[in-house]
C-alpha cells in the first residue's frame, strides 16, 4: 500500500517542484532584467536618444512658445506666438544589439503673433542606426553610440530643406541604482554645407525615480553649443546669434560660440507592459533665450 501510494505521490512532486523552479526561474529573470525599469526620454525627442535597443511607435506632439522679444545682433523684434510638431518616430530592433532608429519627420506650424508670416510645412526627414556596445545587467550599466542622418526633404516656409541635410554622431548612456536612474546624451550636428547651416555640440542629462508604474519623476537639461558660423540671414537681412536647438538649423552667421541651455522636468507612466505615456515642461534659461521661451511635449509609446 505504501508503495502504491509513493509512486502515485511521485510524479505529483515532481510536477509541483518543476513547477516552484519555473515561477522561480521567471521572477528571478523579472528581477535581473533592469532595462525594464528603464524610461525612454520625454524632451528633445529628436537627440536626446534611448540607449536601449526597441522596437517601437511613438507619436509625439509638441507645443513650443515663442518669446514676445525676438532678441538679435544688432536689436531686436516683438515676436510671441507658437511652432507646433505633430511628428511619429519609428525603432526597430534588428538585433538585440543594433537598431534601426527614424528620429525625424513630422509637421510643422510656425504661427509667430508679429514681425514674421504664418507658416506651416513638413519637416525633414532623419533616420539611421545605434548599437549597444555596453550592455552591463550587474552594473546597470548602457553605453550606445549611434549616428543618423538628415536629409532636407521639408519645406521652406517653416526653415526647412536648408543645405545638403547633417549627420549627428551621437552616444547615449544610462546608469541605474534600482529605481533612481541617470540618462546622458552627447553628440554633434555635422552639417553638409557649412554656410547654410551650423555645426553644433548637443548634450542632455536625466534624472528620473520610478515611484511606481503608473508615475515615474524626472527632471532634465539640454543644452547645445554652437561650433561654427553660417551665411544665412533671416528674412535675408536680419543677422542672427542663435540657433533653434532640435528642430531648426538656421545656419546663424552671429551664433558661433554661443550656447542654449534649457531646464525642465515632467514623469512618464507605464500604463501596460507595451505601452507608455511621457509629458515634458522646459524652459530656455541661457543668454541669448533666441526663439526658445519655454515648451510642452507629450509622446506615447507603443513597443512590439
Amino acid at each position: 500500500m505504501n508503495s502504491l501510494k509513493l509512486k502515485t505521490l511521485t510524479p505529483l512532486v515532481a510536477a509541483f517542484a518543476a513547477g516552484i523552479s519555473i515561477q522561480t526561474t521567471t521572477l528571478f529573470a523579472q528581477d535581473t532584467d533592469w532595462k525594464a525599469g528603464l524610461i525612454a526620454p520625454v524632451a528633445n525627442p529628436i537627440y536626446f536618444e534611448d540607449a536601449r535597443i526597441t522596437t517601437e511607435a511613438r507619436p509625439i506632439f509638441m507645443q513650443h512658445w515663442l518669446p514676445d522679444t525676438f532678441k538679435f545682433s544688432g536689436g531686436s523684434a516683438p515676436l510671441g506666438g507658437e511652432v507646433r510638431l505633430y511628428a511619429l518616430q519609428l525603432r526597430y530592433a534588428l538585433t538585440e544589439k543594433l537598431g534601426l532608429i527614424a528620429t525625424k519627420d513630422g509637421y510643422i506650424e510656425f504661427r509667430p503673433n508679429n514681425t514674421l508670416s504664418h507658416a506651416y510645412g513638413f519637416a525633414d526627414l532623419a533616420a539611421g542606426l545605434k548599437y549597444a556596445l555596453v550592455d552591463d545587467p550587474d552594473k546597470q550599466l548602457l553605453i550606445t553610440p549611434g549616428l543618423t542622418i538628415t536629409v532636407p526633404t521639408g519645406n521652406n516656409k517653416v526653415m526647412q530643406g536648408s543645405g545638403g541635410g547633417e549627420w549627428n554622431v551621437f552616444a547615449s548612456a544610462v546608469k541605474g541604482w534600482d529605481d533612481f536612474h541617470v540618462t546622458g546624451n552627447l553628440g554633434f550636428r555635422i552639417p553638409n554645407n557649412w554656410d547654410r547651416q551650423t555645426a553644433q555640440a548637443h548634450y542632455s542629462l536625466q534624472l528620473d525615480y520610478r515611484v511606481c508604474n503608473y508615475f515615474i519623476p524626472f527632471f532634465v537639461a539640454n543644452g547645445y553649443t554652437i561650433l561654427s558660423e553660417g551665411n544665412d540671414k533671416l528674412l535675408g537681412a536680419v543677422p542672427l546669434n542663435t540657433e533653434m536647438y532640435d528642430l531648426i538649423n538656421f545656419g546663424s552667421s552671429h551664433a558661433k560660440g554661443t550656447t542654449q541651455v534649457t531646464l525642465g522636468g515632467g514623469f512618464r507612466s507605464k500604463l501596460t507592459k507595451k505601452v507608455d505615456v511621457g509629458v515634458a515642461y522646459e524652459a530656455g534659461v541661457a543668454d541669448p533665450v533666441g526663439i526658445f521661451n519655454s515648451r510642452l511635449t507629450v509622446d506615447m509609446i507603443w513597443r512590439f
